[in-house]
């Protein structure tokens, strides 16, 4: 009886491992996680934001998060956001879209593109993501939806026939392991 059990649980362990896993992520919560996972190299103490911009072939061809431009210290610009103009981060962050924009290998393959963004884009960004092509914007969070420039945002992308939409995703939370050996 014990033999039987045994080799009955063996076969039904070797019949699950023949069949592809259930619980995979979908496309959009896979490149809305490269969007988050961009955030965390951020080191804006306040807002971290980070985008996934991926072609018609589900190919990420651009990833970006929110930081100063190249050359700029982290450590010699202002990380705060009140104050004089010129003292806060405003002046000198590129944002997230900008940056993944920036940072496409091939700028042909940006015209009909999607971008996954924590946060929904501010008018300079969607004056960018129209300029280069990209058709559709999927963000996380939209909180800063009744400032004047997001809604400047939504009349540019309305305009100019760019769909956005907010993702909403089936789990919460994704966890990842860097170290496969614990």
């Amino acid at each position: 009886m014990t033999f039987h059990f045994h080799n009955t649980l063996l076969l039904y362990i070797l019949y699950r491992m023949d069949k592809k896993r259930t619980d995979y992520i979908s496309w959009e919560e896979y490149f809305m996680s490269i969007a988050q996972l961009s955030a965390l190299r951020s080191k804006d103490p306040n807002t971290q934001v980070g985008a996934c911009i991926v072609n018609s072939e589900r190919r990420i061809i651009g990833i970006g998060y929110n930081g100063f431009p190249i050359g700029c210290s982290d450590d010699d610009l202002p990380w705060g956001r009140e104050g004089d103009f010129l003292d806060t981060k405003y002046p000198y962050v590129c944002h997230a879209e900008m940056n993944a924009i920036t940072n496409s290998a091939n700028k042909q393959d940006l015209g009909g593109a999607t971008i996954y963004v924590s946060l929904f884009p501010c008018n300079e960004c969607a004056k960018l993501i129209v300029q280069v092509g990209i058709k559709k914007v999927v963000y996380l969070s939209d909180q800063y939806h009744d400032l004047p420039v997001f809604q400047a945002a939504r009349r540019i992308f309305e305009m100019a026939g760019v769909s956005s939409s907010q993702l909403s995703p089936s789990r919460n939370k994704i966890e990842l392991r860097l170290n496969l050996e614990s």
